[in-house]
């Protein structure tokens, strides 16, 4: 991204990666729906990997956290009080996405990397504060992105990388999931705009990311949304149109309202020699997979398919993996706050363009 300079004074943090002689120490804030996943990943990934402290304001939620790590594991009720008393490497945000960006301002000026959720924030400038931060800092940052490390999603990937759809004609993206008014009434953070946005930047926040990383960039958007059922502020319905910068077109259709069950997470992109569907819950199966010319990963595409009863995939383990490499000096990070930053401007540009009715351009101009 274009929108932050270099630093000219890196601290001296940096001194104490790569990480070799001990596990990488992890601390998880916000212990809510997706925070059980982050633990199970980090379980899989001993003797590589620790799990040394939680933190939620909620005592409950607290609480029940602690029921599943256990007692070894700290457990702190504020942001400060985990800062001042753990010996954490790396702090994961899974908090409400509009408290991503003071947090990770706060965990960077202590030395900490940063591990934060979907989206990395719901202001494309507190995503950028956020990258400033951790470069200032010279520590990490890394934006959870999973659905990448699907077995189906990197077939696809290998495919468009090796040149087998020839030119894109058209990417088309469709998240139709339900969640209740339930769901909705039972966090007062969930559907706000200040605090998590809707339907496009919550729920399909992942989706916006595939499309951009297999056929984008993106070079414009129009968006229609539109809340047309449940009682939150943000959208639970929208439509986006994106003309991408190697010349194809794009949509993505996104809704919470799909009765009775989730529906299909899917992407399909039609290409001048191929043609390809993942679909499924979330993206988790190839429904449609066909090229001029064979090859050798034709033959693997019904074992890249799976079954998932959650949303979230089985991506967390994949990617928790590159993140412990990336510290322990083996790899560098697959998504960093700057991948992070393109699919939030996209999102930041489908509000906009809903808002003015127009049109937005990319790079977002301020």
């Amino acid at each position: 991204m274009s929108h932050i300079a270099a630093s000219s004074s890196p601290s001296s943090y940096s001194t104490r990666l790569p990480i070799l002689d001990r596990p990488v120490r992890f601390a998880l804030v916000g212990c809510g729906r997706i925070a059980k996943n982050h633990f199970e990943a980090l379980a899989k990934h001993a003797p590589r990997a620790e799990l040394v402290a939680i933190c939620d304001t909620q005592p409950a939620a607290l609480a029940a956290a602690r029921a599943l790590v256990g007692d070894s594991v700290q457990a702190f009720d504020s942001l400060d009080a985990l800062l001042a008393n753990s010996d954490a490497d790396v702090v994961v945000l899974t908090t409400p996405s509009g408290l991503h960006s003071q947090q990770a301002i706060k965990v960077a000026q202590a030395g900490c990397h940063v591990l934060s959720e979907k989206p990395m924030a719901t202001k494309f400038e507190d995503g950028v504060a956020m990258v400033r931060a951790c470069r200032d800092a010279d520590v990490k940052l890394f934006v959870v992105k999973q659905n990448r490390l699907n077995a189906t999603v990197q077939l696809v990937k290998k495919a468009l990388d090796e040149g087998r759809f020839g030119r894109i004609f058209m990417s088309t993206v469709n998240v139709f999931w339900t969640r209740p008014q339930s769901y909705y009434d039972a966090a007062q953070w969930r559907g706000r705009w200040d605090l998590d946005g809707g339907a496009f930047m919550n729920q399909a926040s992942h989706y916006v990311d595939l499309l951009d990383w297999l056929v984008g960039p993106v070079d414009s958007v129009h968006a229609y949304t539109a809340t047309l059922d449940r009682d939150i502020e943000a959208e639970d319905t929208g439509v986006l149109s994106a003309r991408l910068r190697r010349g194809g077109l794009a949509s993505i259709n996104v809704t919470m309202l799909t009765y009775p069950q989730n529906l299909e997470g899917s992407i399909t992109i039609l290409g001048e020699k191929g043609t390809v569907k993942i679909g499924g819950t979330a993206v988790n199966k190839i429904e449609h997979w066909q090229f001029a010319e064979p090859h050798p990963d034709d033959d693997k595409v019904k074992n890249s398919s799976y079954d998932t009863g959650s949303v979230y995939g089985f991506g967390h383990p994949l990617y928790y993996d590159n993140v412990i490499q990336t510290l322990r000096g083996e790899a560098h990070a697959e998504v960093d706050g700057y991948e992070g930053l393109r699919s939030l401007e996209i999102l930041i540009a489908a509000y906009r363009s809903a808002r003015d009715g127009q049109r937005v351009g990319l790079p977002l101009v301020f």
